[in-house]
């Protein structure tokens, strides 16, 4: 860390790392979160790969699971961005992240956070187009549309990604260079500015509106035409078909936007430090764990084909 004089500003600190506090400071805790944090990582890369695999089984090849399968790519990347160096700095006395390597992690977060906010709406959308038009679905929700769903989903989250990290990180930052969190994200990060930020925090919250509230507003729209639908089909067992289908992804969303909300929409609220950290791992580390789960044991389809491939490996 070196300190540089200006003219106007008197004495800054020229970050060239930052230290990251973790989840706990007693030592006690270490060995039990390492322990914990690392079978959750396992399960996610296993069961977001399981997921992936169960879902390019030829009777499984619909817009819905394609959607799935990036869900599951984007869950194991947030994921991989943030637990490993969380479970090394468990075992480490040495928790510095380089000044680089920090806004890294930081663009790779929201660029991940953004697209699956997009792609939860694009997902509500063929939901919507599924139980509400069901003879134009295919026509509808075609490859090529399914294609450009993900990529503007993709596009978004990388310019709202970009836009977000170059103004954290054009923000002057003095010491001290501890971010009281287990991995760089903008709530901590400007705490560290040694200017004043309310204008940054403004454009946080629009932000936040435009990734989070907008596509969740999308959703509550896509779902109320759904149930509208849904409560007009004469069948129980249809109703009851119809619903189990969204469930899941209305549980994801709920999740999510709890989190994020609660999170970005008061970015520099340090009395709710310790709620955000909770909170901030739900959406990296928890959900990205949950969603195998969400998706296969509350999907018919998806169960029956995992039973029918375990049933095939076991006799060879």
């Amino acid at each position: 860390m070196k300190t540089r004089e200006g003219p106007e500003s008197g004495n800054h600190t020229l970050m060239t790392e930052f230290v990251l506090s973790g989840l706990s400071s007693h030592p006690e805790l270490q060995n039990l979160l390492f322990s914990t944090f690392c079978f959750i990582y396992i399960a996610t890369i296993i069961g977001n790969l399981l997921i992936f695999v169960v879902t390019v089984h030829p009777s499984l090849h619909t817009p819905m699971y394609f959607f799935l399968r990036v869900l599951s790519f984007l869950d194991i990347s947030t994921a991989s961005i943030v637990v490993p160096r969380m479970l090394v700095n468990f075992l480490s006395e040495d928790r510095s992240i380089s000044y680089r390597g920090c806004a890294t992690q930081l663009y790779c977060v929201i660029s991940l956070g953004a697209t699956e906010w997009y792609l939860l709406a694009a997902m509500a959308y063929d939901r919507y187009v599924a139980i509400c038009n069901p003879l134009r679905y295919a026509v509808t929700m075609n490859s090529r549309v399914c294609l450009s769903l993900v990529l503007l989903s993709c596009c978004s989250g990388n310019v709202v990604s970009v836009v977000q990290t170059a103004w954290v990180f054009t923000l002057p930052f003095c010491g001290p260079r501890r971010i009281n969190y287990f991995f760089c994200d903008i709530p901590p990060l400007i705490t560290l500015s040694c200017t004043d930020t309310s204008s940054y925090e403004k454009q946080i919250i629009i932000a936040a509106v435009l990734v989070i509230l907008t596509p969740f507003g999308l959703i509550l729209v896509s779902y109320a035409c759904i149930i509208s639908s849904i409560l007009k089909i004469s069948s129980a067992e249809g109703r009851r078909k119809a619903f189990s289908t969204c469930s899941s992804h209305l549980m994801v969303v709920t999740l999510y936007c709890g989190s994020g909300t609660l999170i970005y929409l008061r970015p520099k609220s340090s009395n709710l430090q310790d709620i955000k950290k909770v909170l901030a791992l739900m959406y990296t580390a928890i959900i990205p764990m949950l969603n195998p789960l969400i998706y296969s044991l509350r999907n018919k389809e998806v169960k029956e084909v995992l039973i029918r491939m375990t049933a095939q490996l076991m006799r060879k």
